[in-house]
């Protein structure tokens, strides 16, 4: 397991079960706002049949990005975002510019947030 270095400003996202074209449809718009780790980066084309498949990376959330598009999904996907609150909302106002978004659920601690969301095209 490669040692990773964690940051306020660092946001976990997790994808699963989902295809790695979706996975990179996702990831895609958050590369092109924040740095990332590319941990999911050379990962199998495609996924093995019966075994679930998860899509992590970790970006580092700044103020200042660019502003995503609308993105085309084959499919509803399940993320999960956990880091700092501030950053955690801030990817989630990322995300809702990008694709039509929905809150699934929240758990808050004194230092850190995660936060569950179903995405859909627009």
């Amino acid at each position: 397991m490669a040692n990773v270095e964690w940051h306020a400003e660092d946001v976990l996202v997790t994808l699963t079960g989902i295809s790695r074209d979706d996975a990179d449809a996702v990831f895609d718009v958050l590369h092109r706002c924040y740095r990332s780790d590319e941990a999911y980066a050379g990962l199998p084309e495609h996924m093995l049949e019966g075994h679930p498949v998860v899509w992590t990376s970790t970006f580092e959330v700044t103020p200042s990005r660019p502003e995503p598009e609308p993105t085309t999904l084959t499919a509803p996907i399940t993320a999960d975002l956990q880091g700092c609150p501030c950053q955690v909302e801030q990817m989630r106002e990322v995300l809702a510019r990008a694709f039509a978004i929905e809150e699934r659920g929240r758990v808050a601690g004194d230092q850190e947030r995660q936060m569950e969301v179903r995405l859909v095209s627009r």
